[in-house]
């Protein structure tokens, strides 16, 4: 997600932020950045887990497809006695 960063990138940008938004917002903007992140990742574990269990529900249905046309594949295979 996010490119390598070396110390020092990091260090030029928490510099270039206290410039824009001052030592006394950035508190409030970490706490406001973890809480997002925190929020996005839940979600996503959510809507992985809705994507699991209904591909869970497909393979099931295919199964029981694969089932039902192999026991017809047989049934119109079989000769007259």
């Amino acid at each position: 997600m996010f490119p390598n960063l070396g110390m020092s990138e990091l260090v030029l940008i928490l510099v270039i932020a206290m410039v824009i938004f001052g030592p006394s917002k950035l508190p409030e903007m970490g706490k406001a950045l973890g809480k997002t992140m925190n929020e996005f990742r839940r979600a996503s574990a959510a809507s992985f887990a809705d994507f699991e269990e209904v591909t869970k529900e497909v393979k099931q249905v295919k199964e029981v497809i694969s089932q039902e046309v192999n026991q017809v594949t047989n049934v119109t295979q079989e000769k007259p006695h």
